[in-house]
């Protein structure tokens, strides 16, 4: 169940086509754009506009919340884990180098922003199966105790 969500109005239109991409936000206009073939299976709208809506929440999370997830993400990185929540975060996460969680270059931040946004969207969006969710049940736990530990069920998420 999705928490209580708290800020100005995001608006989110449908659109035919979107490309390659079955969405995509603009945080300083406050819009999701969704393709049309999200409606196409079951509950893959729910867990993308859930994701891109969690955009919005990531840049209203503080530092010490956005390094606490990166924390829990250096942990899978060091343990050689592999699978994610979404096949936004697992190409990105394909890619990183443990010099890149070190530094915490671009290349790292892109992908802790997309696997927050994926873990919520796997979190809130009802689903229990899917094919982009590939990360181990066991490392799922950790990331949903992180999830309830900052975000508790009855104080909303700033969007």
């Amino acid at each position: 169940m999705l928490p209580p969500l708290l800020g100005r109005p995001i608006r989110v239109e449908i659109r035919p086509s979107l490309g390659a991409h079955f969405a995509g936000a603009s945080i300083p206009r406050r819009l999701i754009l969704l393709d049309a073939g999200v409606f196409a299976r079951r509950g893959e709208f729910e867990r993308i506009l859930i994701h891109e809506l969690f955009h919005f929440a990531w840049v209203r999370l503080s530092n010490q919340q956005r390094r606490g997830w990166e924390e829990v993400l250096e942990r899978e990185l060091r343990r050689n884990i592999t699978g994610e929540l979404g096949w936004s975060a697992e190409w990105r996460k394909d890619k990183l180098t443990r010099a890149d969680a070190l530094r915490r270059t671009p290349r790292w931040r892109r992908y802790a922003c997309e696997s927050f946004c994926d873990t919520a969207a796997w979190l809130f969006a009802g689903l229990s199966t899917h094919d982009e969710f590939t990360l181990a049940p066991r490392m799922r736990r950790l990331r949903r105790q992180w999830f309830h530990r900052e975000f508790s069920d009855a104080a909303p998420v700033a969007v």
